[in-house]
């Protein structure tokens, strides 16, 4: 019987069933049935096909990762052949053909072990003691052998040398051990070796002038032993361990991980200048440090030494720090790590009061993005579902991903720390809330993420989103907010950063000429990439510096328009399900003439599809007038296809700019919910609130203020509408 690896439950092997997705293996066999389906295995590149990669399992097995399983596609794989790859086994079917799956660990160091799947063993066993599996007979055999001998050899001897040979015999016997000791050490820990030795004994020594000499000298190296000993551990940094290679160290930091070898207890140790391994060694497979956790704090001395090419501190003494001593070294790497992620102030995109007057706002939304990726934390970008705010979410996008990459180092790290999720309605409800908080909590479960950064664009700025922030903040997720209108004080309480234009301010600007100017600032690289999209978001009155700017970069105001379009069709059709090449290709094409062609041809559908409502709904408008005031007012249910494009939303926005030379304001009414557009300022939550009090049974209430929708009952539907044209000619 061995044990757990990773929890020391006693297995047959070195791995329990509950952590085998944990581990990595290295296959041993010949045969495709001898893989077990589950297991994650190191694998090389075979060569491709139009439906996948082809992966070779150790020398004799071949499997098909199959495009269906990649989150990427399948031509943007930074693959060649022979590189080393990490997959799972799906299944292994009756003919010998494996169907493997994708494996978002593609490094062997996020495994939890790595570990031989041998069918020949019977089980498994760790790769570095692979040979102590094949050797362990063999060691018995000759351990037996040797037994025998000594005790022949024992019997003839004569009596009169039982004395010196029983004390040649212990002598021998107390420098073997201390051989056998440092080995095994070495092996494990590479640290510290047990150094036996002879006390001596009652016989009386006969000292000789040689012995005289080799006394003074052990003496004297005994004595240099016991300086080097005793020699405090120089204060290093893990960035400056190259040059203390053998030397003793302390360290102080963060434990960002801890895993449980065969031999010591390996604690990943951070501080505001890098991370590095330190080995702690009691006994094989026994936890060191019991008492330490992830998340602690703790000062550290060892050796520092070089193991496989990469340095390691071999631990010597560990303690938890605590109150002051702790929040002396937490600030002090929180302040590094703020340090190097606050990017420089930079000029904005064009020349934009409402996004100059936020600079100080600018430079900590990016700060924030920038030390999510420093550190190894996902950044999750939740925009609205509409033009805006896939142009917003592209822009963080553009910034973000090679700052990723390059920290990442990985083909996939882009897919893995990095994702657009868009919101319907601009409103971050308890339902989408729930899914991103059981998703962040099972990827930290099963593979040790970090709880994402989450940064709202074009939504989430209103109070409809507390609950759903509220649920964020139980677990300790931040958060950040970019938003185009007046950003409720509720919820820049609640967040980490707010990007959000004074009242006055907010009719000036977008979301993705905030949204454009923040990723500059994250990444002023890619600042050329971004200077058109401000332009391309703006529906009508585009401000002449943000025209200029697509100018300059290529588009002029019709390929503006037709890319705006463009971005607004396919919004609506990957409302669910974002996949990011097809917004990519349509807004940072390599091609400048690609606008003319992808986004012109897309946003000729856009026109069609809208004009064609717009004309059906302005045929079945019904103009009430109250004291002077002409409301439009459009049956929904009744003049618009449901479900299809362009989704209600964008109809009455349409509608409206098509409608309001002659009526005031227009309103789309369905069974439940109630769309208002009116010309001049209207604060939602106040028409609402009256409507509220004159209907008190109608159960109203707001539902998106960036949509301007309104939620009641059905069944007051008719009560709701008198009331809202009343409050609609009083405020207007």
């Amino acid at each position: 019987m061995g044990s757990c690896i990773i929890c020391g439950k006693s297995v047959e092997g070195r791995i329990c069933d509950l952590h085998e997705e944990d581990a990595l293996f290295e296959f041993r066999g010949s045969r495709a049935d001898q893989l077990s389906v589950d297991r994650y295995y190191r694998g090389s590149v075979d060569g491709f096909a139009e439906f996948g990669v082809f992966v070779d399992i150790g020398d004799s097995v071949t499997g098909l990762l199959h495009r269906s399983e990649l989150d990427q596609r399948l031509d943007s794989l930074d693959w060649d052949s022979g590189d080393t790859v990490y997959v799972q086994v799906k299944n292994v079917r009756d003919n010998g053909n494996v169907d493997l799956g994708w494996s978002i660990r593609q490094s062997e160091r996020e495994f939890r072990g790595v570990l031989v799947d041998d069918p020949e063993i019977g089980h498994s066993v760790l790769l570095e003691n692979e040979d102590d599996e094949d050797d362990e007979e063999d060691e018995k055999a000759a351990s037996e052998s040797t037994a025998d001998e000594s005790t022949s050899q024992s019997d003839d001897e004569s009596s009169s040398d039982d004395d010196a040979g029983a004390s040649q015999s212990e002598s021998e016997s107390t420098a073997s051990a201390g051989a056998v000791s440092r080995a095994s050490d070495a092996d494990r820990v590479e640290g510290t070796a047990a150094v036996g030795g002879n006390d001596g004994g009652s016989n009386t020594a006969v000292v000789t002038e040689s012995d005289e000499e080799t006394d003074a000298e052990s003496d004297e190296s005994e004595e240099q032993t016991d300086e080097a000993t005793t020699a405090e551990p120089v204060a290093a940094a893990i960035g400056d361990l190259d040059d203390h290679v053998g030397a003793d160290v302390r360290l102080e930091g963060e434990v960002v991980g801890i895993r449980q070898t065969s031999g010591p207890t390996v604690f990943e140790l951070q501080d505001e200048t890098g991370t590095v391994d330190c080995a702690a060694f009691v006994e094989a497979g026994v936890r060191a440090y019991p008492e330490v956790e992830e998340d602690d704090y703790i000062r550290l001395s060892g050796e520092v030494r070089e193991r496989r090419g990469e340095l390691q501190v071999e631990t010597e003494e560990l303690d938890v720090l605590e109150a002051e001593e702790r929040e002396e070294v937490e600030q002090r790497l929180a302040d590094a790590l703020d340090d190097e992620a606050r990017p420089d102030t930079v000029d904005p995109l064009a020349d934009d009061t409402a996004v100059a007057a936020l600079s100080d706002d600018l430079v900590e939304a990016a700060t924030q993005i920038r030390k999510a990726v420093l550190t190894d934390r996902p950044v999750i970008v939740r925009h609205a579902n509409t033009a805006d705010g896939y142009l917003a979410g592209s822009a963080l996008e553009r910034a973000a991903l090679p700052l990723v990459t390059e920290q990442h180092r990985r083909a996939d790290a882009k897919y893995h720390y990095f994702d657009r999720r868009p919101i319907e309605g601009g409103v971050y409800d308890m339902d989408d809330a729930t899914k991103d908080t059981t998703t962040m909590l099972d990827n930290r479960e099963r593979h040790e993420e970090k709880l994402p950064l989450f940064v709202f664009v074009a939504a989430g700025g209103t109070r409809e989103s507390l609950d759903g922030f509220d649920l964020l903040n139980v677990y300790g997720a931040p958060s950040v907010v970019i938003d185009d209108i007046d950003v409720d004080g509720a919820v820049v309480d609640t967040v980490d950063a707010v990007v959000s234009p004074s009242a006055d301010a907010v009719s000036e600007t977008t979301s993705t000429a905030l949204a454009a100017n923040v990723a500059a600032h994250v990444n002023e690289d890619v600042r050329d990439d971004l200077q058109h999209l401000p332009a391309v978001s703006f529906w009508e009155d585009i401000p002449e510096p943000y025209l200029e700017a697509a100018s300059e970069a290529g588009y002029d105001e019709t390929a503006v328009s037709e890319l705006r379009e463009a971005v607004a069709l396919e919004a609506h059709y990957q409302s669910y399900e974002d996949k990011r090449e097809l917004i990519t290709d349509l807004v940072f094409g390599d091609d400048e003439e690609d606008v003319g062609g992808l986004a012109g041809h897309i946003a000729e559908q856009f026109r069609e599809k809208v004009d064609e409502e717009v004309a059906t709904a302005r045929a079945n408008l019904d103009h009430r007038s109250v004291d002077g005031v002409d409301i439009a007012v459009l049956d929904t249910d009744a003049f618009t296809h449901q479900y299809e494009f362009p989704p209600e939303s964008l109809l009455l926005d349409e509608l409206h700019r098509d409608v309001r030379d002659e009526s005031d304001a227009v309103l789309g009414i369905s069974t439940d919910t109630m769309y208002v557009r009116a010309t001049g300022d209207l604060d939602l939550h106040e028409l609402v609130s009256e409507v509220s009090e004159r209907v008190p049974e109608g159960g109203v209430a707001t539902r998106s203020v960036r949509e301007g929708t309104i939620r009641y009952l059905a069944g007051e539907r008719p009560a709701v509408l008198d009331a809202t044209l009343d409050v609609l000619a009083d405020e207007l």
